[in-house]
């Protein structure tokens, strides 16, 4: 690869970078979501060209080296000088250039400008072989952190490249290719066996067996049929199918995935921002350090300044903090990518480091614990009512609720009938309304009907109760039960290893059915028949104020507020709740409550691998910086202190995104 064709690869973005390290690695690091269209074998063509490119140079290199040690008074020393200053700009042109297109934009203190003043220093000096090795090495450690670091983005790239680029819609009989961000909702979509599905919809013909690995992470295919969801991003593995869009692009599951990972890159840890803070004072310091290092020994007669000269020159070559401004946000996005892979969205690398605080876990109930899918077991009428004309009155006032419970009982009442001029409201944790004219009908809790003026029918039975009444009339009760995840337990078992001390949950259900839930699973403590509202006053209760120690799981259905109010909120279950969506600094796509027990390691392992690099760097760091000042560490080891160290912290990151 020439030097114009590596300008052109790697430090042409040195112009968009505003980082206080503008190596390359830093700089595709902040376009890490402009590469996912990038075709990997050109990357590795690139890499290819650069390393033949740096293994000639350093060809000439050693049979320089070689002339330069054995056969110096045979060869013109000019001559020797001149091949060495012309390999040392043949290597270091695009070095060079790119330092003085970062000065003029102000930027003084980067590993351009560093490299460049230290290595022209020292061929001022005579140190010909010296500048050009380190020139050649700084070079050959940035190919490597490139191709090191691309690795930790690989992940991500791979759910960016999940998104579909065309969907074939059925309009007036015919089959016509369009982009899918041109769909509306009832577009018939129709999809081919092997083909992803571009949009989230029913199918309305067709059955198959679909792929949701990309999304959730789950390996073994769910089989679909007529009048099943299914979401964008998915894959039909096996039959034709035809999808009725359920809403636009940008509505859908693959959308809204994209959108969430990609915004992940904004936000930073704490960690994070102290590095680039650290970075920021670091750098002018040992520059400053390094030119005191030069120059005020000499001219207070202490040594010859060729000499503090060079030690100096040491300083500026191990000074750039690249091993800590690459690696630790590639640490992060490594940790995303891996939850990503896994079916688990985070918002951003402050979420890992919140998560690392943890002590109290506290979870909602339904659809969290239990599976959220209810089963009517006992339906009791009063005043002569049919057992189907209490379903079908429940069910005509549950239309208007995306409740688990509401669900279960439309399925119960059979096809029901949606009145055009009735008004449907819901009174918050309690239950819905509908009224029309005069007519009031309610099901809900028995809160709900003491708010409406009727007493209730007191209920021993196990299980969820949602009692209904019509124009003052109380007509009786319908009795649901869920049941709790198989998972549910081995969850809470592994959160305690995981160092949670205390598990709670919360429920608007019925105090026997928490009672129950809470035993079984050996919760440390519960509270029942909760309105939203009354969740967050409970969640501060058990976490005794401390809410950055606290994580909250829920499905998403009424948990906003106490999403936003614990330090790491989680929605499970994937985007039934879009409210969920927006708060929450998590979502787990399937309904599984391992998955935050994953979260869990993967945040641990990767704030691990994070502050592994940092002491790595320091500590390295520190150690030359004092070696060099101490003319024990030349400009060699110099470049073994800031290229080698990089790379091996870049290396270290990549860590974050394995299993």
């Amino acid at each position: 690869m020439s030097a114009t064709e590596h300008e052109k690869g790697h430090y042409n973005d040195t112009e968009q970078h505003e980082h206080e390290c503008s190596c390359c690695s830093c700089s595709a690091n902040e376009n890490i979501f402009c590469e996912c269209d990038e075709d990997e074998n050109e990357e590795k063509a690139v890499f290819a060209r650069e390393i033949k490119f740096l293994s000639a140079a350093a060809l000439l290199f050693v049979l320089l080296l070689v002339t330069e040690e054995f056969y110096s008074g045979s060869v013109n020393g000019v001559l020797l000088s001149s091949a060495f200053i012309v390999l040392y700009l043949v290597c270091g042109l695009p070095v060079l250039r790119s330092a003085m297109r970062a000065i003029s934009k102000f930027d003084i203190f980067n590993e351009f400008t560093l490299m460049g003043a230290a290595t022209l220093s020292a061929v001022a000096i005579g140190e010909m072989s010296e500048a050009v090795g380190v020139m050649l090495f700084y070079r050959l450690g940035e190919a490597f952190q490139e191709r090191a670091s691309s690795g930790s983005r690989r992940s991500i790239k791979a759910l960016l490249a999940t998104k579909p680029l065309s969907a074939r819609v059925i309009k007036d009989g015919e089959l016509i290719d369009v982009d899918p961000k041109e769909i509306v909702k009832g577009d018939i979509i129709q999809v081919m066996p092997g083909e992803m599905i571009p949009i989230d919809g029913i199918i309305r013909s067709g059955a198959s067996d679909i792929d949701s690995s990309s999304m959730t992470g789950e390996s073994i295919p769910v089989h679909a049929i007529q009048g099943d969801p299914v979401h964008g991003g998915t894959l039909a593995l096996d039959g034709l199918l035809t999808i009725e869009a359920a809403g636009p692009f940008e509505d859908s599951t693959i959308a809204r995935m994209l959108e969430m990972v990609q915004n992940a890159a904004a936000r930073k840890s704490p960690t994070e921002r102290f590095i680039t803070k650290f970075a920021k004072w670091y750098t002018p310091a040992v520059f400053a350090m390094a030119s005191m290092v030069a120059f005020i020994p000499p001219l207070t007669g202490h040594g010859e300044l060729r000499e503090w000269f060079y030690r100096g020159l040491v300083l500026l070559v191990i000074s750039c903090p690249c091993a800590l401004v690459i690696s630790i946000p590639l640490g992060y996005f490594g940790g995303i990518g891996s939850a990503s892979k896994r079916g688990i969205l985070v918002k951003g690398a402050n979420v890992f480091d919140a998560l690392s605080k943890v002590k109290t876990a506290i979870f909602d109930k339904t659809g969290t614990l239990t599976y959220g899918r209810f089963k009517v077991t006992k339906v009791v009428t009063f005043k002569d009512i049919s057992r189907e004309d209490l379903l079908k009155t429940a069910a005509s006032v549950e239309v208007g609720s995306t409740h688990p419970v509401a669900a279960s009982i439309i399925e119960a009442a059979g096809e029901t009938e949606i009145d055009p001029d009735a008004l449907i409201t819901q009174s918050s944790g309690k239950g819905m309304i509908l009224t029309k004219g005069d007519s009031v009908t309610a099901a809900g809790n028995a809160a709900l009907m003491r708010d409406l003026g009727i007493t209730p029918e007191e209920v021993s039975t196990h299980g969820t109760v949602v009692h209904v009444m019509k124009d003052s009339l109380y007509m009786g009760y319908i009795v649901l039960q869920d049941s709790l995840r198989k998972e549910s337990g081995r969850a809470i078992r592994e959160l305690r290893e995981q160092g949670i001390k205390e598990v709670y949950m919360l429920t608007g259900d019925r105090d026997s059915v928490a009672r129950l839930i809470s035993d079984e699973l050996g919760l440390d403590g519960y509270r029942s028949e909760l309105m939203p509202e009354d969740k967050v006053e409970a969640l501060m209760e058990f976490c005794k104020g401390e809410t950055e120690k606290t994580l909250y799981v829920g499905d998403g259905i009424n948990d906003g507020p106490v999403l936003v109010t614990s330090e790491t909120g989680i929605a499970m279950g994937g985007f039934g709740s879009q409210v969920a969506v927006e708060v929450a600094d998590a979502v787990i796509l399937d309904d599984s409550p391992l998955k935050v027990v994953e979260l869990l390691r993967i945040a641990r392992k990767t704030r691990t691998i994070v502050w592994q690099n940092v002491f790595m760097a320091l500590g390295v760091k520190g150690v030359f910086l004092i070696g060099g000042a101490a003319g024990i560490a030349g400009l060699w080891e110099a470049v073994f202190a800031d290229v080698g160290v990089a790379l091996l912290a870049i290396l270290n990151a990549t860590r974050a995104s394995k299993s």
